[in-house]
This record gives C-alpha cells, sequence and structure tokens, in this order.
C-alpha cells in the first residue's frame, strides 16, 4: 500500500509503503488506544459524576453502583442461608454420631459422660439472618466437637479389639466338627482296665484322619509321643490357660508355632492308651484340668446370640424397606 502526503505551504510530497504486517499492527494499536481512551473517559465521567454530584449522570452511576451492591449482598446471603443449613445438618448428624458412640463405649465397657449436650429450648421471640461471624464460630465448635469424638472412639476401638483378641484366645471353639462326645470330663469307668478313674477332658469319637483343629488362638509349647496320651499337642493361651490334644494319628505344628483360631494342627488317631479313634481334647487353667464342655457352650451361646442378632437386623431392615414401599 502506498500513501502519498503532500505539503501545501512548503510544495512537497512524500511517499510511504506500507506493507501488509504494518498495516496489521497499525490497526492494532488503533484499537489498543481507542480502547484505553474508552476506559479512561468511562472511569473519569463516572467518577467524576459521583463525586461533584452531576444531576443525570449521577443519578445513573449511583442506581449502577446500588444495583451492584445489592446483588452483592443478595449472593453473600443466599450463599450464607445455605452454609447455615448445611452446618445445621452436620450438627443433627453429628447428634446421631454421639448417640451411637455412647451406646458403643456401652458395650466396649467404656462408659462416657457428655456434658457438651445441655438442654436447650424455649420460644422462638425473632429470628435474624445468621452472620458470617456466628457462621465462622459454629463451623469452630463443630470441628472441636468432631476432634473430641474421634479421640472417643479411637479409644472404644482399641478397647473393643482387646475384648476380640480374649475372645480368641478362650478355647470355645468345637476341635472335631464331625466328632461325637464320647466320654465327658469326671469320674468314669476307666475302658481298660474296668476301675474307677478322674477323666481330665472330653472324648469326641471319629474316624482316623479327622482334621483337628485349633479351639483357639495361641503358642505350641508342647509337640511330642506321650505313653499315654500317645501324639500330643498342648497351646498356650495366655492367662495360665492351655488345651490339649491327644492320641492324634498326624501332628502338622511344632514346637513354638503360633496359631490362629481354628487352624488344622493334627488328624484324629488312636495312638497311646486308647481303644479306638478319637480326640481326647482338655482345658488347663494353672495345671487344673477343667471342663471344657462349659468353654465349648459359651463357645455355642455366642454363635447363637450372634446368629439371633443378625435375624433380628434382618427383619427389621426387611420391614423397614416394605413400609417405605
Amino acid at each position: 500500500m502506498h500513501l502519498i502526503i503532500t505539503d501545501a505551504w512548503m510544495a512537497k510530497s512524500k511517499a510511504m509503503h506500507l506493507s501488509g504486517t504494518k498495516l496489521l499492527l497499525a490497526g492494532v494499536l488503533t484499537a489498543f488506544c481507542l480502547m484505553l481512551v474508552s476506559v479512561g473517559l468511562y472511569h473519569w465521567v463516572f467518577l467524576t459524576a459521583a463525586r461533584e454530584g452531576w444531576p443525570i449522570v449521577g443519578s445513573m452511576v449511583k442506581l449502577v453502583a446500588k444495583d451492584d451492591s445489592i446483588q452483592r449482598e443478595r449472593f453473600l446471603r443466599e450463599n450464607l442461608d445455605a452454609m447455615a443449613k448445611r452446618v445445621g445438618e452436620m450438627q443433627a448428624k453429628m447428634l446421631q454420631l454421639d448417640a451411637l458412640g455412647e451406646r458403643v463405649s456401652g458395650l466396649a465397657g467404656l462408659p462416657v459422660v457428655d456434658t457438651s449436650k445441655a438442654g436447650r429450648g424455649g420460644a422462638l421471640v425473632s429470628a435474624r439472618p445468621l452472620s458470617m461471624e456466628e457462621l465462622q464460630k459454629a463451623l469452630d465448635d463443630l470441628e472441636s466437637h468432631t476432634g473430641q469424638r474421634v479421640d472417643m472412639l479411637t479409644v472404644v476401638e482399641s478397647r473393643l479389639f482387646d475384648l476380640k483378641i480374649k475372645k480368641l484366645l478362650i478355647p470355645t471353639q468345637h476341635p472335631v466338627a464331625a466328632g461325637n462326645l464320647g466320654s465327658s470330663f469326671g469320674w468314669r469307668i476307666d475302658p481298660i482296665n474296668g476301675g474307677s478313674a478322674l477323666h481330665t477332658g472330653l472324648d469326641f469319637q471319629a474316624s482316623t484322619g479327622t482334621p483337628i483343629v485349633a479351639a483357639a488362638g495361641g503358642v505350641v509349647v508342647t509337640q511330642e509321643y506321650h505313653p499315654a496320651y500317645g501324639n500330643m499337642v498342648e497351646i498356650d493361651h495366655g492367662n495360665d490357660l492351655i488345651t490339649r490334644y491327644a492320641h492324634a494319628s498326624q501332628v502338622f505344628v511344632k514346637k513354638g508355632d503360633l496359631i490362629k483360631r481354628g487352624k488344622k494342627i493334627a488328624e484324629v488317631g488312636t495312638t497311646g492308651r486308647s481303644t479306638g479313634p478319637h480326640l481326647h481334647f482338655e482345658v488347663l487353667v494353672q495345671g487344673v484340668p477343667q471342663d471344657p464342655q462349659k468353654f465349648l457352650t459359651a463357645g455355642q451361646t455366642m454363635v447363637d446370640e450372634l446368629v439371633a442378632k443378625s435375624d433380628k437386623t434382618q427383619r427389621s431392615s426387611s420391614v423397614s424397606s416394605k413400609s417405605s414401599k
């Protein structure tokens, strides 16, 4: 593009050549300058009108500013109301969590006295919008309350874990699933010499090779062949409590092994002083034989209670689902 500039006074002319790139840059620069001028003019007019009180423009400025302030306040109020509603819902859930925590604490043997839920009430005389400071304080209180409940439930979890471990270390599981009870604990006629003798355990009749499982978790303290008990295993469950498994045909554990509840440790046999394949099962507390049936009955009672509780829960869920439909 060629431009010719003529000076009438000096009777001179000058030719300029503009390429496409120069034209584009000139256009961008012109648009930028116009934008700056427009922004400056806008601010000058509105600020001057607001400061000096121009009749028409000043009213327009005040109207625009007022409308912007109203919109901003409305936006903040709507968000505050929504946040206040959410805080209220969270506080209601915290009350439910408190009630659940107290029940679980009672089951764990740790009764908790909660003084944070003081009684509140009264007539609603007037109401006003919630402020940001009040909302922040409610959130801080909720955070503090949540931290206290986390600490409390951590203690409850530890207590319940201890109780679970203790239950796992009590011999309440049947050592032979398919075994029929032969001789019980107490005095009986000895099957070999025919005399009266004290039977210090339970005899479970089963075929050779029937699995024998640990009645509770513990550590194997004895694994040997005994003249009377034959292939014998003894497991220490702590608190001076030991279980003995005798007359096994095969043994699959050794002294020092850590045994879980229900783990297969041997198979039924007729080794030692025995008239046929069976398991002789003993429970000793501080070396004194106890009736194993008391421990097994306690274990069966716990299972029955769990099954009954599960059935009750399922029935309640079924009724709730039907009523909701």
